[in-house]
């Protein structure tokens, strides 16, 4: 049988604390599955925890009928991750038509920065991402 998780599941997402004015904070909880050797979480939750707050960042400044796709993505890693609480903030930094510069960082529940995030997305209009993604896979 096959269980299919929602993204936010997966990510370990516990609440959105705020996403307002392009800004966001998402609290996430990271399990000791998200690990490799030494406890550590893998570097592609952590990217991913500030991406979605990015994200959310993005669709907040520029309205909820827009998706953001990704340009570029770079992420600096300060701190090792390990199971428990992280904070993943995102904003933006400058906002044109289609174009969107979002920065975001994630923290630890005592505020300690483990790593930081730049992103460069295009603002699309959500009902054609949606359609384009109905008619590749024939939902």
């Amino acid at each position: 049988m096959t269980v299919i998780r929602s993204l936010n599941e997966t990510l370990g997402q516990q609440r959105v604390v705020s996403n307002a004015d392009g800004r966001a904070v998402i609290e996430y909880v990271a399990g000791a599955h998200m690990c490799h050797s030494g406890g550590v979480v893998q570097g592609g939750f952590i990217s991913g925890w500030i991406d979605a707050a990015m994200a959310h960042a993005a669709i907040s400044a520029a309205g909820g009928e827009v998706t953001p796709m990704s340009l570029e993505l770079k992420v600096s890693f300060f701190a090792p991750a390990r199971p428990g609480l992280v904070i993943a903030e995102g904003w933006v930094e400058r906002q044109g038509r289609s174009v969107c510069f979002l920065e975001g960082r994630l923290t630890d529940a005592s505020g300690a920065v483990l790593a930081k995030a730049s992103s460069t997305v295009r603002l699309m209009d959500r009902a054609r991402v949606e359609g384009a993604a109905r008619a590749a896979t024939g939902a």
